[in-house]
């Protein structure tokens, strides 16, 4: 499995489309998925990731109804993408409204996946608990 790792800045333009950073390009040679994920960010999964996350939402499934809506919202969510010979990815206009992507667009790996957030959104729910982990022992 690759491990995302880093964190860049990068802006819309527009046609509604952002650079993926190229040390991220070579996992997404045969495109991608991009779905609305937690606290309002969009993650971008591998092709056999997504395919590993399709599993574990099945699974889930099996739990009940409320497992299942989530299951057939994240499904309804997903989209798959591709990236561009510039490395550019279009986002479609729904989850650039969901994860309110208008301009410029924080992106950064998250060990299994990138994720795209609007930078004042990271700053609101994330930077927070960056502070406790920078301080802790």
């Amino acid at each position: 499995m690759t491990a995302f790792v880093g964190r860049y800045e990068h802006s819309l333009d527009s046609k509604g489309r952002v650079i993926l950073p190229a040390k991220f390009r070579a996992d997404f040679e045969r495109g991608g998925y991009l779905a609305e994920h937690h606290e309002g960010c969009l993650a971008l999964w591998t092709p056999g990731e997504f395919q590993r996350q399709l599993q574990a939402m099945q699974e889930e499934a099996a739990q009940g109804q409320s497992a299942r809506n989530r299951a057939r919202i994240w499904a309804a969510s997903s989209h798959e993408v591709e990236i561009d010979r510039q490395g550019r990815m279009a986002i479609p206009s729904r989850l650039r409204e969901f994860a309110t992507l208008e301009g410029d667009v924080l992106v950064h790996g998250a060990i299994d996946r990138i994720e795209l957030w609007n930078p004042a959104r990271w700053e609101e729910r994330v930077v927070p608990d960056e502070r406790w982990f920078l301080e802790a022992d």
